[in-house]
């Protein structure tokens, strides 16, 4: 991840009088920017646009700055990014908005908005804790992809956070995911304390009928909590023999990482 910090330069946010949503452009905080990917936004190349903060603490985390500390990456200046991608707009296909968690911060649809006049299409990756913002943008045409990270069982995402964590809004975003008219996945990082072959299971019967879900390899070497840093990853069988058994419930199955 390139950030506005790592980049040697400071700037306030700055915001055009009398642009649609401007009001709300100022309250949104990106930390990070990355000009070209060509694996984050599946049969696209696009950008990559960081939020900081979170509402879990994943040990395995592997952003840990902006989740625990987003107010040491100085923000990006909305004006120059969004400059900067109407520059790229030639080549680019999209944006990815990635975190940190995107759908904590208030301007995430104006900002959306302003991506869409510049004919950007755009992925959201969210852990789906908050499926009213989902929902909203979804109603208003403002993402084109939606990618839902599904940690572990719902039971156990107490285990990802500093204070119990409901159950209902991961529910509620599955669901939406599941039955919305773009592009979607699911995608899990197996992490051997976290995901196993009874996990596995019941994520499956919980995510029966989608059109992906995509199984990732944890790399345990950037996690958020130290000790996890040690932890072995599964070998490349044991996420193929996961693949198999998730084939059983949703119509794709990707394994990335591995």
């Amino acid at each position: 991840m390139e950030s506005w910090q790592k980049r040697g330069v400071q700037g306030s946010l700055r915001v055009q009088p009398g642009r649609k949503g401007a009001e709300k452009l100022s309250e949104i905080s990106i930390k990070g920017f990355q000009g070209t990917s060509l694996l984050d936004f599946p049969g696209r190349v696009a950008s990559l646009v960081f939020t900081g903060g979170c509402n879990l603490t994943c040990p395995f985390c592997h952003n840990p700055g902006l989740v625990l500390d987003p107010g040491s990456f100085p923000d990006y200046p909305i004006d120059q990014l969004l400059a900067d991608l109407q520059k790229r707009s030639s080549f680019i296909d999209g944006v990815v908005i990635s975190g940190g968690e995107p759908t904590l911060d208030a301007g995430l649809p104006a900002f959306l908005r302003q991506l869409k006049q510049l004919g950007l299409q755009i992925k959201l990756d969210t852990n789906g804790l908050l499926p009213q913002v989902i929902e909203a943008l979804l109603d208003e045409k403002l993402i084109d992809y939606l990618a839902i990270d599904i940690k572990t069982t719902p039971e156990r995402y107490s285990e990802l956070h500093t204070r119990p964590v409901s159950r209902d809004g991961l529910l509620r975003s599955i669901e939406l995911a599941k039955t919305a008219t773009i592009e979607a996945e699911f995608r899990t990082t197996c992490v051997p304390c976290l995901v196993s072959d009874a996990e596995i299971e019941q994520l499956g019967e919980l995510l029966q009928g989608a059109h992906l879900w995509v199984l990732q390899q944890f790399v345990p070497e950037h996690s958020l909590e130290q000790e996890w840093q040690e932890f072995d990853s599964y070998p490349k069988e044991k996420l193929e023999n996961f693949a198999r058994t998730a084939e059983g419930f949703v119509e794709r199955v990707l394994l990335r990482g591995i």
